[in-house]
């Protein structure tokens, strides 16, 4: 099988997957022309922040690993029509995203890059630049986070990490998630406190730091009615999108001293230059360590679905996995309908084939069947169910 890297990941992913005896390409930097030709025949891509949007899907693709959280680069609505999985890494940069949150909550409230910006334009008082600095350094005071109130919006894998790491910090800490996982929740230290409602985080917090998926739900969640009832001096911290923010209420939020601080990793034109905001060029995922993780986690995803079927961290489709058993593993993508699995059942039997295990599960308005065998399965067997309505994708591994 054979998978088209078109992107800069880490070489690491492609030594797993050889290792595997999947045939792997990777090229860096191609235009989307040559990425056209290289994905013909492709079974999975596996992309950083290369953009997808212009590929031709070609029959053959069954998997796309992205290796990061978001997939604005990827089509997926387009892939799910396909019945192409795409897949993403979360947790993987998890760790990365979180020091760099922490390092924007010290930004917010001490004036160290103010300071070090000044430093730098003093050295024409050359040995009398530490009275200088002991003359000036007042300007620069700031504010220590311990015994402060942190507020954080969403407690998934960064928001889970931040909150924890705060706590250790000395700040009181306060959570509001509705949609927070058990797995997450039995990591989150006792000390963090859940929120009543949104409007008593923003109520109570000195500091706030956002951890939430860009959904139409979240897009300019933080608008102008939001900011209204926060604590008058709050120092923000958005590593989750921009859009999640309106740039020009939170424009108008600092000019009244509703929010003294606005730290970010997704600079935009309109905020570039405000006074308050500290703008960072989408660092959160750029160490080592994330790069490497993320590749290791996409590489292995991709190699568990084409050899086994196995779904994990999908953006589009339900997770899914089965203990292989059988001679025969049928995978089917189809349109989550009634009668669907009692069609596909049906035509087995009718074929004389024994089903050993099967699962099925779905997803919005798409569904998942892996289904085990005692005989072997013939490309016949395979083109009838491909053939029948409903059915978007039939493999058999």
């Amino acid at each position: 099988m054979n998978v088209i890297i078109p992107d800069k990941v880490s070489a690491t992913s492609k030594r797993l997957l050889e290792a595997q005896g999947f045939v792997v390409t990777q090229k860096a930097g191609i235009g989307i022309d040559e990425a056209n030709t290289l994905a013909k025949g492709a079974d999975a891509l596996i992309v950083r922040s290369y953009s997808l949007h212009e590929l031709s899907f070609h029959l053959s693709l069954k998997a796309i690993g992205r290796a990061g959280a978001g997939v604005n680069n990827i089509p997926v609505e387009g892939c799910t029509k396909k019945g192409v999985v795409v897949f993403n890494t979360p947790g993987a940069n998890a760790n990365a995203v979180k020091e760099l949150v922490l390092c924007g909550l010290l930004l917010s409230s001490r004036q160290i890059i103010d300071g070090v910006n000044w430093t730098s334009g003093q050295k024409e008082h050359g040995e009398n630049l530490l009275r200088e600095v002991e003359k000036n350094k007042g300007q620069f005071r700031g504010s220590e986070i311990a015994g402060k109130t942190l507020g954080v919006v969403g407690l998934g894998a960064v928001g889970m990490l931040v909150a924890n790491d705060a706590v250790a910090l000395g700040m009181r800490v306060i959570g509001h998630d509705p949609y927070l996982s058990v797995d997450n929740a039995w990591h989150l230290s006792k000390e963090v406190k859940k929120a009543e409602s949104l409007d008593s985080l923003l109520s109570q917090s000195d500091y706030l730091t956002i951890h939430v998926p860009l959904l139409d739900s979240t897009n300019r969640m933080f608008n102008a009615k939001l900011f209204a009832k926060m604590k008058r001096g709050i120092r923000i911290m958005n590593f989750s999108r921009y859009e999640i923010i309106s740039g020009a209420d939170l424009i108008a939020a600092l000019g009244s001293g509703i929010v003294a601080r606005y730290v970010t990793d997704f600079p935009t034109h309109d905020l570039l230059g405000v006074k308050g905001v500290i703008a960072i060029p989408h660092l959160g995922a750029s160490t080592e360590e994330a790069e490497e993780n993320c590749a290791v986690m996409a590489a292995k995803q991709i190699a568990a679905f084409l050899k086994e079927g196995t779904i994990t961290n999908s953006v589009n489709f339900p997770d899914c996995s089965l203990p292989r058993g059988g001679k025969t593993r049928l995978t089917l993508v189809n349109l989550n309908v009634p009668k669907m699995i009692e069609k596909i059942t049906t035509a087995l039997g009718e074929a004389n084939l024994n089903i050993t295990d099967m699962v099925n599960k779905s997803r919005g308005d798409i569904a998942y069947t892996i289904i085990d065998l005692d005989q072997e399965v013939d490309d016949e067997m395979v083109s009838e169910l491909g053939s029948f309505e409903g059915i978007v994708k039939v493999r058999k591994i």
